[in-house]
């Protein structure tokens, strides 16, 4: 999986499962290649789950990087266990003779490496002398380790700068992208739930890409990972990136609907979570947008007043009840996708 370079911008995510676990870590990784996800991360707090990353490589399709926090020694084995690429945070991995056994081990086995710097772990020499946790502070402390990586003739290298605020993520990510030209992971960390989360990650990623900042990418949400892909792709689709999955549009309901769209629409959702094909669905409610709207989409419903019409690429397929709208509707998803 490239990262960088020209190629696409990848959507990553982050197992929240114990990796010593390696049968429901798997699940859940196999969920997450269903969902569009392509580099999966995974958190190493021990011996025994770098070592299970060696059964997990077994059964899995992505890539997988390993994540290290506080002792060198989990980075060396999960490279010989067969992680793609590390995650090292400088600030607490140790000293310049243990991250050069790190560098020493990646280059053996030719993968590379993302230097992870978060606001909540800065050095303690680069917050006395900022005075406190800066855009600024963070990027010295990246650089800093990305001349200690090129030092050893290493040059595998991404970056990843992160502050749980949307304001001094950007700012740090603007200064970082005028230094440098490795390939930038972008995201919000420990942005919070479903909803602040995906308002603070639609920001600080869609600004940052808007502007050409960014090669791969991570939304942070205190939610079942699939969610995390979810949310990164409707991102990319929304600034015309790229599109993977259906793009489904419905009203946001008014007195003049008189179908359950709440319902429908999240039935439709579910359904979908993991559909691949890249259409747009129109599911509206309303009598004075809803033909109009569906007409536009691939497929579209418009309902009202108990009866539905279903849509194809502006032609009018035919009427139903409104109760065998979500069927209706899939079975015409599933038609698209053979043909």
């Amino acid at each position: 999986m490239n990262v960088g370079g020209g190629a696409p911008i990848t959507v990553q995510s982050m197992t929240n499962t114990d990796t010593r676990d390696v049968a429901k870590t798997v699940a859940q990784i196999k969920r997450l290649e269903k969902a569009g996800c392509e580099i999966i991360r995974a958190a190493v707090p021990d011996i025994v789950a770098a070592e299970a990353i060696a059964q997990i490589k077994k059964q899995i399709k992505i890539p997988l990087i390993a994540d290290i926090h506080f002792d060198y020694r989990l980075a060396l084995a999960s490279v010989r266990a067969g992680a793609d690429g590390l995650r090292i945070n400088p600030g607490n991995i140790g000293n310049a003779a243990k991250i050069k056994q790190v560098v020493d081990c990646a280059t053996g086995y030719r993968i590379p490496i993302r230097i992870g710097v978060n606001a909540g772990s800065l050095e303690k020499d680069l917050l006395k002398k900022y005075g406190d946790v800066t855009a600024e502070a963070m990027v010295e402390s990246a650089l800093r380790h990305v001349d200690i990586l090129r030092s050893q003739d290493f040059h595998a290298i991404k970056i990843s700068i992160k502050a749980s605020d949307v304001h001094r993520t950007l700012k740090a990510y603007r200064l970082l992208s005028a230094k440098t030209d490795l390939p930038l992971h972008v995201g919000v960390t420990e942005a919070g739930g479903l909803y602040p989360g995906t308002v603070k990650s639609s920001l600080g990623i869609g600004m940052l890409l808007a502007e050409g900042i960014g090669d791969t990418i991570r939304v942070s949400l205190t939610r079942d990972p699939v969610e995390e892909v979810r949310v990164a792709y409707e991102i990319l689709r929304a600034l015309d990136i790229r599109h993977h999955g259906p793009e489904i549009i419905s009203c946001p309901t008014c007195g003049r609907c008189q179908i359950d769209l709440f319902r429908i629409v999240e039935r439709v959702e579910t359904a979908l979570m993991t559909y691949p094909v890249p259409l747009k669905i129109a599911i509206m409610g309303c009598v004075v947008n809803g033909p109009g709207e569906a007409r536009e989409a691939d497929i579209g419903v418009a309902g009202g007043d108990g009866v539905g019409i279903l849509f194809r690429k502006g032609e009018v397929i035919k009427k139903f009840p409104e109760e065998r709208l979500v069927d209706i509707l899939l079975q015409e998803v599933d038609n698209y996708k053979a043909t």
